[in-house]
């Protein structure tokens, strides 16, 4: 049966946010634009959904036809649909995020992205449609998860030292933490425990390595 409606349909897209940490820094996942509007524009992967397909699997769809990066679970941020965010037609999008260690990330582009690659979410370039707004909308979520330890530890790598650990949760937070405040948490030390293991960086006594229980 054909329907007609009184009112024109917007179209619909999914953008990702991935976060991750590296070389001591917080990144996120950008691609090239490869196609108008915004060519050569680095933005938050992602697309227009199928019709025959969730919201939460078109993300998984698009971050990995452009990025190559498969994602577990992803976590909606929001809609975002000011009538003039998309110079084609009217887009609404739906923006979800998630955290990768670094180590579980392996970056090819392909699809309509150019390039993709990490960025310092501290050195951003200017980013096409309303990104920038969607990405301080998952600072501001991932800033209030912090919190649970849990949600921290899906940035570490398989081992890593306690003070790699704290410098996560700095980011994170956007403050320095005192170190001997931090290693008395209960929460957190619970979730963790040592390989037996240490790692020499510098000088320094070696560091303990940890991993997550």
């Amino acid at each position: 049966m054909a329907y007609t409606y009184d009112y024109p349909h917007p179209a619909v897209t999914v953008d990702i946010v991935i976060f991750t940490v590296e070389a001591g820094d917080l990144k996120v996942l950008l691609v090239k634009r490869a196609q108008e509007p915004y060519r050569d524009r680095w933005a938050l992967p992602g697309g227009f959904i199928r019709l025959d397909e969730s919201l939460r699997r078109a993300a998984w769809r698009e971050l990995k036809e452009e990025t190559g990066v498969a994602a577990g679970f992803l976590e909606q941020i929001g809609a975002f649909g000011r009538p003039d965010r998309d110079p084609r037609e009217r887009v609404i999008s739906v923006a979800y995020f998630a955290l990768l260690p670094r180590d579980r990330l392996t970056i090819q582009p392909a699809s309509d992205a150019k390039d993709a690659r990490l960025v310092n979410v501290d050195e951003l370039p200017e980013l096409a449609v309303d990104h920038a707004r969607m990405l301080r909308y998952a600072r501001e979520r991932l800033k209030d998860k912090a919190g649970d330890p849990s949600i921290v530890l899906q940035l570490m790598p398989e081992e890593f030292t306690l003070s790699e650990l704290q410098r996560v949760f700095e980011l994170i937070l956007g403050c320095a933490l005192d170190k001997r405040n931090f290693r008395k948490r209960a929460d957190l030390l619970t979730r963790i425990e040592p390989t037996g293991e240490t790692r020499q960086d510098g000088p320094h006594r070696p560091a303990k390595l940890y991993r997550i229980r």
